[in-house]
């Protein structure tokens, strides 16, 4: 979908059928730049522009994001990364390439590594490529774009990686990360407990401190990939009670081959087993396994969930679908209007959200903290990527379409996992507790 296509005669078309990826080019920034051409009484910086007045606010207590254009040296990662996918992926079917960043290929993932693409944004000192937020943007929003199967190290380069990194101590950092860009290893996040969910704080996992280390006992769930991965980063509580909430929490770092670990995936509606439940049974970690200092595991996790929470794969999960249908949208030759509204709609709400995520990866860059903002960018862009399957049912149905065998099994799939999109990552209701507190509302 490029501007102009929806709605046929009005402005100029294109090609549609360049590239692997026409969805997402429609909303890259075709304006002047005003990185180069600064509006009046704006404070332009290199990468990118403010649209509104310095000091603008879209409302008394929530100051505005600032739009964010990629700098042309990142940009130009795109080509080739689309390239490698083309050949790497060929053919594969849409329904398994909807599995998005829950497609587990190891494989594929250290193709990856050798092309340099992980740790893309990882110091060079221990193997990554020191390069933008933004480069890394344009990676990853291709990668989502044609349903890459890239979950294998996807936690750790979003994450993981940055953590030890910022908090772990020198031979944490030289032991893991760069066996994490090589794709040596991966990474699972031990969080959500039983009878917790979302609610970090109440976890009742710990970690007690004895002669040889520390000894783990206790439960995580919805643990992705833990079956698969060689290591977690787990959120667990080294002294006080679940009842002091944030105080006593730590994080530690586990060896998944130790014994007394036990993991058990779990099947969810589409007949895919990503999440898993773990015990800890007497787990004997050594001394070095605490990730920075005792009781600083509520700050990690919080500057951690900011890298989960912001990126494209928190709006781009049923992208693959929206493509899907689309393509074979513009090949009946239709422009049913029922349909032309619902591809319009999804235009327009996916180029505000690829904005806003551009704006908070622009803080990140900077080395800020965009806690509220990710916050928001998830919430809504878990809603549009549940609302894309209603809307292309609702499009097949008002146009009497016959749907390909491959979009329909799409179809059923996104629709099966949707529900999911606003659990993972931190529920609606949470999510919007962190809005509140950020807007000083509670």
């Amino acid at each position: 979908m490029r501007w102009g296509e929806v709605g046929a005669g009005r402005g100029n078309t294109r090609d549609v059928s360049r590239g692997l990826n026409p969805v997402l080019d429609a909303y890259r920034p075709r304006a002047k730049n005003y990185a180069t051409q600064p509006a009046p009484g704006t404070t332009p910086r290199a990468g990118f522009h403010l649209p509104f007045p310095t000091g603008a606010t879209l409302n008394p207590v929530f100051p505005a994001l600032s739009l964010a254009a990629i700098p042309p040296e990142d940009e130009a990662l795109r080509a080739p990364v689309r390239a490698f996918l083309q050949d790497y992926l060929g053919d594969m079917p849409p329904d398994l390439r909807a599995r998005s960043w829950l497609g587990f290929d190891a494989d594929f993932s250290r193709a990856l590594a050798r092309q340099g693409w992980i740790g893309l944004t990882l110091p060079k000192e221990y193997g990554g490529a020191g390069r933008s937020s933004f480069a890394r943007f344009v990676l990853i929003e291709e990668l989502l774009a044609v349903g890459a199967p890239v979950t294998a190290h996807w936690i750790a380069d979003r994450q993981s990686a940055p953590l030890v990194l910022r908090f772990g101590t020198e031979a944490q950092r030289q032991m893991l990360v760069p066996k994490i860009v090589r794709g040596e290893v991966f990474v699972a996040i031990g969080m959500s407990e039983p009878d917790t969910g979302s609610d970090l704080a109440s976890v009742r996992t710990r970690a007690v401190r004895n002669d040889k280390g520390w000894l783990l006992n206790g439960r995580k769930i919805w643990t992705t990939n833990a079956h698969r991965s060689h290591y977690m980063v787990a959120l667990v509580r080294t002294s006080g009670a679940p009842e002091d909430r944030h105080k006593g929490l730590s994080q530690v770092l586990i060896d998944l081959s130790l014994p007394g670990i036990h993991v058990r995936p779990i099947q969810d509606m589409a007949g895919d087993a990503h999440f898993c439940e773990v015990l800890f049974e007497d787990v004997q970690l050594p001394p070095d396994a605490l990730i920075g200092e005792e009781g600083d595991g509520w700050k990690q996790v919080t500057a951690e969930l900011a890298f989960e929470r912001s990126g494209p794969e928190r709006v781009y999960s049923s992208i693959v679908l929206a493509q899907t249908w689309l393509d074979e949208f513009r090949a009946s030759g239709s422009r049913h209007p029922t349909a032309v509204a619902i591809a319009g709609r999804m235009a327009g709400r996916l180029a505000v959200l690829r904005s806003m995520s551009l704006a908070v990866a622009n803080k990140l860059d900077k080395g800020e903290r965009p806690d509220l903002e990710a916050s928001l960018v998830k919430d809504l862009g878990t809603e549009f990527e549940q609302r894309v399957p209603g809307w292309i049912a609702e499009a097949l149905d008002a146009t009497g379409a016959t749907p390909s065998p491959a979009l329909m099994r799409t179809l059923a799939y996104v629709t099966q996992l949707s529900p999911s999109y606003s659990l993972r990552g931190g529920t609606r209701q949470i999510l919007r507790g962190i809005i509140a507190r950020g807007l000083g509302l509670r």
